[in-house]
């Protein structure tokens, strides 16, 4: 079985609103695919997706595994976008090491 990774664009997350794209990004986790997602998700939006994950967790879905780069600050401080989010299906992909630059992943094609 293969992998199916979705590479979502930061136009196409701007055109959706916040629960829109919750909704996308779990969607196709549910489905097995593994989502990256270009402009990443808020803090806000990873704690919402979060929530939302945990209310569809059960034998068939065990939830998922979230990773991505943390958001740089810009003139005085001030927050810019956050960068590169990656969420896929808890029982096909582990973080196995994440810096500020770096994310390395085991991704495996066998659901446990």
């Amino acid at each position: 079985m293969g992998i199916k990774m979705d590479l979502i664009s930061e136009d196409k997350l701007n055109s959706m609103g916040s629960m829109e794209k919750l909704r996308f990004v779990l969607d196709g986790v549910k489905s097995g695919n593994i989502v990256i997602l270009e402009s990443g998700l808020t803090s806000e939006e990873q704690m919402k997706l979060i929530e939302l994950t945990m209310t569809e967790v059960d034998d068939d879905f065990p939830g998922i595994e979230i990773s991505g780069y943390p958001s740089k600050r810009g003139f005085l401080n001030l927050r810019r976008k956050t960068r590169l989010t990656m969420i896929g299906p808890a029982a096909v992909i582990r973080t196995i090491k994440k810096d500020k630059d770096l994310i390395s992943t085991l991704v495996s094609s066998v659901y446990d």
